[in-house]
């Protein structure tokens, strides 16, 4: 049994991104909370089986079904129908832009239940909707920070206010990158290690520069300085310079950020006047790309090395 998402997502805003045709809806169905991620095809249960059946989930009739039904008897479709809409669930989905059978109508009255319509093929359908619902029902935290896409990897800054995050990032989007978000970034887990960040709606597509102030980057440089959410690549944390901190000088060590329980490569960017950090962030995240594709520069150069000092070694022998 699924387990109630925290958050939740109105029936009427699903039928408004599916733009689902509304065969019949029961008393108040726009304003029906969604709060499982997960869909279920009724198969089973219009064969009578109800155990561990999740009344709550979304349901689908697709053409599997459909021909199930088709084969049975007007009395023996209304019984099928009469049990499984005799429970509360949220609304039924008919795929394919079929026909609803009669006695799922009937028994849609008889128990005030919402009975909706796509066009779509019950797969493709089915995906989307789960993806759709996941997005809705994420876990989210909300992070103080700035949330850049640098050569397609996403880039959370982090680090105490006035250390020039919101610098960076506009130096950033000057060379030509993007701001998603500006000094708060909302963060969700929408798959199990994908984090996803945006920033709130009010504050959106805004940069506050002390000296300056607030200022708006799809105004100023246009809508391709900007985008509306990124996947979270990187964390790069800014700092003061601390002459008595060691700092990793070759990147052996692999650092992470755990961010709602999904672990982000993670490094510290000492700060001090003259350092260029936007070129720094550049550079940082085209070595994490390099990563990810198989490429590791600081392994790569210790093995170098290491294959030195053994010539020379086994030259003095």
């Amino acid at each position: 049994m699924d387990v109630d998402s925290h958050y939740s997502v109105k029936l009427g805003k699903l039928i408004e991104d599916f733009e689902l045709d509304v065969l019949r809806g029961a008393e108040g169905y726009r304003e029906v909370l969604i709060q499982r991620e997960d869909v279920n095809r009724p198969g089973l249960q219009l064969v009578g089986f109800f155990d561990y059946f999740d009344a709550k989930r979304m349901q689908l009739l697709g053409r599997v079904e459909s021909t199930y039904l088709a084969q049975l008897s007007p009395e023996e479709r209304l019984k099928s129908f009469d049990e499984l809409l005799a429970h509360d669930i949220p609304a039924l989905v008919i795929t394919r832009g079929m026909e609803p059978f009669p006695e799922c109508m009937e028994m849609a009255e008889k128990y005030n239940r919402t009975i909706l319509r796509t066009q779509e093929t019950t797969t493709a359908f089915m995906g989307a909707l789960i993806a759709a619902l996941r997005n809705y029902l994420a876990p989210r935290i909300t992070r103080h920070g700035v949330l850049v896409e640098v050569y397609g990897e996403g880039v959370l800054l982090l680090g105490e206010s006035g250390v020039g995050k919101s610098e960076t990032a506009i130096e950033l989007v000057k060379r030509g990158h993007r701001l998603v978000a500006d000094d708060a970034v909302e963060i969700k887990r929408v798959g199990v290690k994908r984090l996803v960040g945006s920033a709130p709606e009010l504050i959106r597509h805004y940069i506050e520069l002390r000296g300056i102030g607030v200022v708006d980057v799809q105004q100023l440089f246009g809508m391709s300085a900007v985008r509306e959410d990124q996947d979270i690549d990187l964390v790069v944390n800014l700092e003061q310079w601390n002459d008595n901190t060691m700092y990793d000088r070759l990147g052996l060590e692999e650092l992470y950020t755990v961010i709602l329980d999904v672990k982000v490569p993670a490094l510290t960017v000492p700060v001090k006047p003259g350092r260029n950090l936007a070129i720094i962030v550049e550079v940082a995240a085209m070595n994490n790309r390099h990563k990810k594709m198989g490429y590791n520069a600081a392994q790569a150069f210790t093995q170098q090395i290491n294959e030195h000092f053994d010539q020379a070694l086994s030259g003095q022998m």
